[in-house]
């Protein structure tokens, strides 16, 4: 689990004695994923952008969480992190059914689906991309990533799909 850096440089109603006596106890099991959830936000740094969550920001004297040279690159992260404090939603069988590799979700256990090859990056991908669609604030961090010319030419597309 990642212990968060910020808490006691950034801001915060809490005393840093307090924050310290707590972090002396074990964490709950979430602890991750709130460590990640955000809201996040992306802010021009000197030496980028960089990525910081609700509440911090280089006015207040926070640490980014991540600093890229580019704007979209850090708003592919904000897309993205959340998910990386997660348990993954599909788990990939080790071996193959008659059907191929069963792409299971791990509370039942049921198929959702079959892979033909061994795919762990696709099932990776494909535990990434569910976030997205599942989180308003990724999947507008996305779109606004991709760009003008990629929504032009997707809108184009999502047009005439949904006739």
């Amino acid at each position: 689990m990642r212990s968060s850096r910020h808490s006691s440089s950034s801001r915060n109603a809490f005393s840093a004695s307090f924050l310290k006596r707590l972090g002396e106890r074990d964490e709950p099991l979430v602890a991750g994923e709130a460590d990640v959830a955000g809201p996040w936000h992306v802010e021009e740094v000197p030496t980028g952008f960089g990525l910081f969550r609700q509440g911090e920001s280089l006015s207040r004297e926070s640490q980014p969480s991540a600093v890229f040279t580019e704007r979209w690159l850090a708003l592919l992260a904000a897309a993205v992190l959340p998910g990386t404090g997660r348990d993954a939603l599909y788990r990939l069988a080790k071996e193959a059914g008659p059907e191929g590799f069963a792409v299971a979700q791990p509370g039942s256990g049921e198929a959702v689906g079959y892979l033909a090859l061994f795919d762990e990056t696709l099932l990776e991908a494909l535990n990434a991309v569910t976030l997205l669609v599942s989180q308003p604030a990724s999947l507008a961090f996305l779109l606004e990533a991709a760009g003008q010319v990629a929504l032009e030419r997707a809108g184009a597309i999502l047009d005439e799909s949904v006739e």
